[in-house]
């Protein structure tokens, strides 16, 4: 769920986390797993904070940045309309794609349903943003027939291939994704605003993780694609230059173990380079829609048939009915909904640390929580 009935005041103290100079996601994420949350960050002492980072940041942590207070007082308006929300690392609904990321987003900006981070059959469809008429055609047409099948359709809302895929979305009635690289309160380019308001009003989603107020910066275009291929079951690439952004998208899927396709296109042509240069690294050389169904059919979620509708009517019966139990859990209710460390699960609760370390492991197996590299613990998000 997004931070929905969150007080004012945990958000300012996300807003003044992220925002404080030198303090960026591995930092950030570094202080919450220490501390628990951002107001433990500064109701920490300097010297337990300095433990964690180091004294320039410590320095930084002690002042409220600059313009904090109209950031604050600007997102709490935005959050006021009703198809806006925000939601952090360790909600529920965080999508688990996300979550094992080295430098998972923080703070998410929701515009339209926040479900749709959910959803599991997404694939992102990427490409050129001064594609040929022909890439053009052919991506939209691919994201409809993608999205006749049941796929959601991610993307960037770029020109190019990013508004053509959206748009093959719509023309399915298949949801889309919009991962923005500006605030949320921003449509880059401008003249795309016509788009993405069509997305919301079809039910899909616009998502940035950068604060509101956020111009288009260079570097925050490349940083989003992660987010576009951490969603996703795979990615299509439809016309790419060697320095594309898109074969950014592509070779991070790849490192996430998930499937790559791209179309090839004429040999003379700069568009197809990034397209060849993938197919001869190993990307999936397709040319048709069941080409790329065929291939995702073993990992998309099979409709539910009625015994598993009513399976899992009795599994939600279940967790209500366990939902008093872990909220008594004392280390469920140390451990809070951000990560956290051995150390500070120790420090909070008390126990020893072969107590600790047991009680971990049980969470563990009735998949409560996760492990995260370097002996992070995190919630289990549940669907």
């Amino acid at each position: 769920m997004p931070l929905a009935g969150h007080a004012p005041d945990e958000i300012a103290a996300w807003l003044r986390l992220l925002q404080t100079p030198g303090c960026g996601r591995q930092r950030a994420r570094q202080l919450l797993a220490a501390f628990g949350s951002p107001e433990g960050v500064f109701a920490a002492s300097t010297i337990a904070q300095r433990q964690i980072v180091g004294e320039a940041l410590v320095q930084a942590l002690r002042s409220p940045p600059d313009g904090l207070d109209a950031l604050v007082a600007a997102t709490l308006d935005w959050l006021a309309h009703p198809d806006h929300h925000l939601l952090t690392l360790g909600d529920e609904g965080y999508p688990p794609g996300w979550m094992h990321m080295p430098d998972s987003p923080l703070l998410l900006h929701l515009h339209g349903a926040p479900q749709r981070l959910n959803d599991r059959d997404l694939i992102a469809l990427v490409g050129s943003r001064h594609p040929t008429t022909s890439g053009a055609a052919l991506a939209r047409e691919f994201a409809a027939g993608l999205g006749r099948d049941g796929l959601g359709i991610v993307s960037g809302l770029a020109q190019g291939i990013d508004a053509a895929a959206h748009l093959g979305a719509l023309d399915a009635g298949a949801p889309t994704v919009a991962v923005i690289g500006t605030g949320i309160d921003r449509c880059y380019p401008r003249q795309h605003e016509a788009l993405a308001a069509r997305i919301v009003a079809a039910g899909g989603l616009i998502v940035s993780e950068h604060v509101l107020g956020t111009g288009p910066l260079a570097p925050h275009f490349p940083q989003r694609n992660r987010l576009i291929a951490g969603l996703s079951l795979g990615t299509l690439v439809v016309e790419a230059a060697l320095q594309s952004g898109s074969l950014i998208t592509a070779r991070l899927a790849l490192e996430s173990n998930r499937e790559v396709f791209a179309i090839p296109g004429p040999i003379r042509s700069p568009q197809s380079r990034g397209c060849h240069r993938l197919i001869r690294d190993g990307a999936r050389l397709v040319e048709s829609v069941e080409d790329i169904l065929e291939d995702l059919r073993p990992l998309r979620r099979a409709p539910a048939t009625n015994a598993q509708q009513e399976a899992k009517a009795a599994a939600v019966a279940v967790a209500e009915s366990e939902g008093e139990e872990e909220a008594s859990d004392p280390i469920l209710q140390a451990l809070g909904w951000s990560p956290a460390t051995l150390d500070a699960l120790q420090a909070r609760t008390g126990w020893p640390t072969p107590e600790l370390q047991a009680r971990l492991l049980e969470l563990e197996m009735l998949e409560q929580i996760v492990r995260l590299p370097g002996q992070i613990f995190q919630r289990q998000n549940r669907a």
